[in-house]
């Protein structure tokens, strides 16, 4: 699903208005229609009101809230608008004529000019079931002063809930921050396609519930729009389950690929453990786990659906420089290396790690350690031919461009984009609403997961699961991006059964492979019959 900016939203308005031949009054309408079913069909105080305290601001956003008024009002429901113009003259254009119809209508109607109008309206709001916020919608880009930031925070403290028409008035639609003051939402209602605050924290926070509501255009005027800074998308179920289809009653293993996985270090086994487990889980045909070889006993017993290899060690256990040919040679005839989980950082191993994400010649997945290994040189990453993965969190992206961890998640978005811009590599930065980022500037949005994830061993099964469809991808006919959205999406629904069955605090990672099957099992085709 786009995610659209406030430019690319009146990209979309103008070709169904200038395209089409689509009149903007009946968009309005088809806007005010929207919200009023989204209403109807909410659960809870705002599906159960029947009276509204509708504040309209100076523009179209406020001739949505004229026209949802009216409808409201023909449905039987007591509605009081409140017109914010504070002073600046009346509504004009499709939203002076939504305001006519309501006078001749006969609804009661006051105009807000100052901040003692503002008080008596608030005021007055509070006879009232519910509170429309049609002040300001996708055009607002500064911060509300005066009389409207007053009764932007009057209405978040009347004690009912508040709908926002296309946007909680005060934020910019195009940023991931408030702007200013700006409505806390219990309901959103926007239009044709989600914009970059109302899913991005800490903007999205004030959304509350988010619908969407259909404008009555084409689909194809949203997917087809550009965004000069690179298209953003929100990860949906519906979406992928197209992409893994049944397997063919007469496949083998030798068809669905061989990972070869180098992971683990002394009191680290459990990444190595994790990691191959999930590579399994995920349909890997095939799971071959290199480890010193100090802890082989232990992954030998851990991982029992996958096969082992031990690897020369240090005199503290870790990789050896002598790994790095012994892995090489393994990795012939592999579908996919993933590398990094547990493997340590100390200097012998972090040259180990470098040699490996460079020299191999078959897709990589980067995690962890083999991150670290390119601090401050991510521009290193762009001399590999194959597909590159690479799975930070924010510290360890942080080290990769020279970043603090602060500094990445102020603006995770444009952190995620710079990464695969500069290693050439699709970026999974990992946290609250991953995100995957690509060397064309592509960005999706990954709605699943929840606390209870950020827990140790929660990025070893996401490498494996990463691992485990990068090796398919030939069998399930996947392009690399598409096994990356799959397995963030599978691995934060994962987490979301888990949760649900057991509580996110008590969550660990091991209860991930647990709730895996069913994961898939949300998205995968019906076997062939």
């Amino acid at each position: 699903m786009r995610v659209l900016t406030a430019e690319a939203m009146r990209a979309v308005d103008r070709a169904g208005i200038e395209g089409l031949g689509l009149p903007s009054l009946v968009l309005m309408e088809n806007a005010a229609l929207g919200v009023v079913d989204a209403i109807g069909e909410a659960e809870g105080p705002i599906g159960e009101a029947a009276s509204a305290a509708v504040f309209c601001g100076p523009g179209n956003n406020g001739g949505d809230g004229f026209a949802i008024a009216r409808h409201l009002a023909v449905r039987g429901w007591e509605v009081r608008i409140f017109l914010v113009t504070a002073g600046k003259g009346e509504p004009a254009g499709d939203a002076g004529l939504q305001l006519a119809v309501c006078r001749r209508m006969g609804l009661a109607i006051d105009e807000v000019r100052t901040a003692e109008d503002a008080a008596a309206a608030l005021e007055a709001a509070r006879g009232y079931d519910l509170a429309l916020d049609a002040l300001f919608g996708t055009g607002l880009s500064r911060a509300l002063e005066g009389v409207f930031a007053a009764v932007v925070e009057g209405m978040n403290e009347l004690p009912f809930p508040r709908v926002a028409v296309d946007l909680p008035s005060g934020l910019d639609a195009s940023r991931a921050a408030p702007i200013g003051p700006c409505v806390q939402a219990d309901l959103t209602v926007t239009f044709a396609a989600p914009k970059i605050a109302h899913v991005l924290p800490p903007a999205a926070d004030a959304v509350g519930e988010l619908a969407i509501a259909d404008l009555g255009l084409p689909l194809r005027l949203v997917d087809e729009v550009e965004e000069p800074a690179g298209r953003l998308h929100l990860l949906v179920g519906e979406e992928l389950s197209g992409l893994l289809p049944p397997r063919d009653r007469s496949g083998h293993k030798g068809d669905y690929g061989h990972v070869l996985l180098v992971a683990g270090s002394p009191g680290k086994a459990g990444a190595a453990i994790l990691a191959a487990r999930a590579a399994v889980r995920a349909g890997a045909g095939l799971v071959t786990v290199g480890v010193p070889a100090p802890i082989l006993p232990t992954v030998d017993l851990g991982s029992l659906e996958s096969m082992t290899l031990g690897l020369p060690a240090g005199s503290a256990g870790q990789l050896s420089v002598a790994a790095v040919d012994k892995i090489l040679d393994a990795a012939q005839g592999k579908d996919v290396l993933a590398v990094g989980p547990g493997v340590g950082q100390e200097l012998s191993t972090a040259a180990v790690l470098r040699r490996l994400v460079l020299e191999a010649p078959l897709p990589v997945v980067a995690d962890a350690d083999a991150l670290n290994a390119f601090a401050g040189c991510a521009g290193d990453l762009k001399r590999r031919t194959a597909p590159t993965v690479l799975t930070p969190h924010p510290g360890e992206l942080g080290r990769l461009l020279g970043l603090t961890s602060a500094e990445i998640q102020a603006d995770r978005l444009a952190a995620a984009r710079r990464a695969a811009a500069e290693t050439g590599a699709i970026v999974v930065l990992k946290g609250h609403l991953t995100l995957i980022a690509t060397p064309e500037n592509d960005v999706w949005i990954n709605p699943t997961g929840n606390p209870g994830m950020a827990t140790g061993g929660s990025g070893d099964v996401l490498t494996g699961l990463l691992a485990g469809l990068l090796a398919q991808r030939e069998a399930l006919a996947l392009e690399i991006v598409d096994a990356v959205l799959l397995a963030v999406y599978l691995h934060g629904l994962a987490g979301d059964l888990a949760a649900a069955r057991q509580g996110e605090p008590a969550l660990a990672a091991g209860d991930l492979l647990d709730t895996l099957p069913a994961a898939f099992a949300t998205l995968a085709a019906p076997p062939r019959t």
